[in-house]
């Protein structure tokens, strides 16, 4: 079966949405938990430490956002992947999830192949990353530790958005390497995600008002590298 094995955390509030969903994954063989606000997602995360989280955006109690972004904060499930469901198709909303935590972001209704499609690429690529990389990368005055999402800037501990500390991982992991702006958007926000360059932008300012301008520089029309100073 496709899913053999992955253990899901399915939150939504509409009984009928939910039900399908876990027919869907059931028989694509996930073990399905299920709950039906934000709030439940919090508790159920934490007490049953799911594979992958699919979240409805727009619940009561607690919002499918607010809940990513509290998830994200648990440090046993910062490695957790989240897939965000939602109605609201326009690319603000979509960005909004994405940078609080979400890993995608998928519209409503989807199909249920393509829903698979979706999870199984989400759990490839979080072994994929588990395998591949160092769990900590240090280099002069900054260490950063992907086991607990902890950046470390001269003994001072910074505190770092999902993609803002992936987005640093994956400069930090190859010093003076040039990572072309499709390269990062494929690693970092994933392939099957459309976002504009600008978004790059924007979370690399942001990590150099944390970490410091001197570490990162700018290929003028290609992409960015960490610094070796």
């Amino acid at each position: 079966m496709e899913l053999a094995g992955a253990k899901i955390l399915l939150v939504d509030d509409e009984e009928d949405i939910r039900e399908f969903l876990e027919h869907v994954l059931t028989k694509a063989g996930a073990k399905v938990i299920t709950g039906k606000n934000g709030q439940e997602a919090i508790d159920l995360a934490i007490r049953h430490k799911p594979n992958l989280i699919i979240l409805d955006k727009m619940m009561p109690v607690m919002d499918g956002v607010k809940a990513c972004s509290e998830i994200k904060k648990i440090d046993e499930l910062r490695k957790t992947k989240i897939v965000m469901l939602s109605a609201i198709s326009d690319v603000e909303s979509q960005i909004e999830g994405l940078d609080l935590g979400a890993d995608d972001y998928l519209v409503k209704p989807i199909k249920s192949n393509l829903l698979i499609s979706k999870i199984k690429s989400q759990l490839r690529q979080m072994k994929s990353l588990e395998l591949a990389k160092p769990a900590i990368i240090e280099y002069k005055h900054i260490k950063i530790d992907r086991t607990k999402f902890i950046v470390h800037l001269q003994d001072k501990e910074i505190a770092l958005p999902k993609k803002e500390f992936e987005l640093l991982y994956l400069l930090m992991s190859q010093p003076e390497q040039v990572f072309r702006r499709e390269e990062i958007l494929e690693t970092v926000w994933g392939k099957d995600i459309y976002i504009g360059d600008r978004t790059i932008d924007v979370h690399i300012r942001k990590i150099r008002e944390k970490i410091g301008d001197d570490y990162f520089k700018t290929i003028k029309g290609i992409g960015y590298k960490f610094v070796a100073f």
